[in-house]
């Protein structure tokens, strides 16, 4: 991308919301993840609001311990120390859910076209990936809260050459083609929202719910090495995913339970 669209602390801080509290802003030229280097920072007692932002990721990480495609110049990857005072069972999906509303938002603040999301931690654009989120927990020894770090790993523009053969059919870009500080003005857009919903502790349920491209179709829930075939009947308040089993029965859905793949 040369020199239009280069991440750097300035170029983010200019852009964030006059409402969004102050953050502390790393970028880095390479790292292996982002959310495993924040979370070392976590475990020193780093502050709440710290953000580490990478030009590209060598071990980059998805959920389930897929790798996440992390190459230079070409994507947004970002994540964000947050220590949560009221954090029960479900908050680990709040958080992510509240990542994607977001994420499309800030998406759409920049371009004009609508982002859906795919249960429970993927943004679409026309049917292809862009974003993926990863958010990891941890608590102290009596169980209470400790730290959140919420990753986020957008595709911002498609890499020299095209995305490897593993993901070109699902994989897809925000921009297509060089847009002036793309990226810092889609990092800064996406931490003032998601701070804003953060901080309010307002419930963006019903944008996640609205955005869903998963409800009405059969999906495979994936547990245990086992796949069951179902139909994906809606989001809950809580934004689990309602699904009714071939054969009987209906379950709830969370992000930490299972995998979901469209059958």
């Amino acid at each position: 991308m040369g020199n239009l669209d280069r991440l750097s602390p300035e170029g983010i801080r200019k852009s964030l919301g006059a409402d969004c509290p102050a953050l502390s802003l790393t970028v880095l030229e390479k790292t292996g993840s982002t959310n495993t280097l924040l979370r070392s920072m976590a475990v020193e007692g780093a502050p709440e609001g710290s953000v580490v932002v990478a030009e590209r990721q060598t071990s980059g990480r998805g959920r389930l311990g897929r790798s996440f495609f992390s190459p230079a110049g070409t994507g947004l990857y970002l994540s964000l120390l947050l220590r949560p005072r009221d954090f029960g069972p479900e908050g680990a999906l709040r958080l992510t859910t509240a990542a994607a509303v977001a994420v499309c938002e800030a998406i759409e603040e920049l371009r004009p076209l609508r982002a859906g999301i795919k249960w429970v931690n993927d943004v679409l654009i026309d049917g292809k990936k862009v974003c993926g989120i990863l958010t990891e927990c941890g608590f102290r020894p009596d169980g209470s809260p400790d730290w959140a770090v919420v990753g986020v790993g957008v595709n911002a523009y498609a890499p020299e050459g095209g995305f490897p053969p593993e993901i070109a059919e699902t994989a897809g870009a925000v921009f297509a083609s060089p847009l002036p500080d793309g990226r810092c003005r889609l990092a800064a857009g996406f931490l003032s929202r998601f701070m804003r919903l953060y901080l309010s502790g307002e419930s963006c349920a019903g944008q996640y719910r609205e955005r869903n491209v998963v409800p009405g179709r059969r999906v495979l829930v994936l547990r245990g090495g086992a796949s069951r075939p179902a139909l994906a009947l809606g989001i809950d308040e809580a934004c689990r995913l309602v699904v009714r089993y071939d054969g009987g029965g209906t379950e709830a859905l969370s992000s930490g339970e299972v995998s979901l793949r469209m059958s």
